[in-house]
């Protein structure tokens, strides 16, 4: 995959990611009870994410207010897609595979994705509680670095369901499977990362080749020793 078709990639999936979450935002009300079912394994329901992954925030952990702790991860974020796109470029100029780069783009579009929310949204769309909210408000929810994500994708496939009761801890308990909510950017995310595990042999050929000679050198070696 070359530069211009990793660029057409990341340009789809950021066009997709942020209309979705544009109108979300000026359709739905924060926080309103129930979702719109689709499916019965599938809703969409409008939340807003202004901490990490899970919803963790940094002030949850170190003795720091909110607002800092905020900042402090919108910045690292901005540094961490600001890694992740040159590690983009690097893998495109080496020509590395195409199972590679096409994981790496996926990554990036989902960062970059996650962080114009996290940079933007906040001063230009008024809050969503107990009100859809407005692009281009008057009165945004708060300013640069300082947004919040937005997440709508709800999968849950198993719901209320009962652990059986002879499983240890859980068993009599109730639980849902898929609970978290997500969007098209934590997908791409998700899917570039799928792609470097699932295919890594693919994605990383000479470091598994280097690896492989070093084990067989190594065996070389070895039997030389006790011949």
């Amino acid at each position: 995959m070359n530069l211009k078709k990793s660029l057409i990639l990341i340009a789809i999936i950021l066009i997709i990611d942020q209309v979705s979450k544009i109108y979300i935002k000026t359709h739905f009300i924060l926080g309103n009870q129930g979702a719109l079912e689709v499916f019965s394994w599938f809703k969409i329901h409008f939340i807003e994410n202004s901490g990490a992954a899970w919803g963790a925030k940094l002030s949850d952990f170190l003795p720091i207010s909110e607002s800092v702790g905020k900042l402090i991860l919108t910045v690292f974020r901005l540094f961490a897609v600001a890694g992740i796109g040159y590690w983009l470029y690097d893998t495109i100029k080496k020509q590395s595979p195409k199972t590679l780069v096409l994981a790496v783009s996926l990554i990036f579009a989902g960062a970059l994705g996650n962080i114009i929310d996290s940079v933007f949204y906040g001063m230009i769309f008024d809050h969503s509680n107990g009100q859809v909210a407005t692009l281009f408000s008057d009165e945004p929810y708060g300013g640069i670095f300082y947004g919040k994500v937005v997440d709508m994708l709800y999968f849950p496939i198993i719901q209320d369901e009962t652990w059986p009761a002879w499983v240890p801890y859980f068993g009599g308990r109730t639980f849902n499977f898929f609970e978290p909510v997500f969007n098209i950017a934590d997908m791409a995310i998700s899917t570039g990362v799928g792609i470097l595990l699932v295919f890594n042999k693919k994605a990383f050929p000479k470091d598994n080749q280097e690896l492989q000679y070093s084990e067989d050198s190594a065996t070389i070696d070895h039997v030389s020793e006790n011949e």
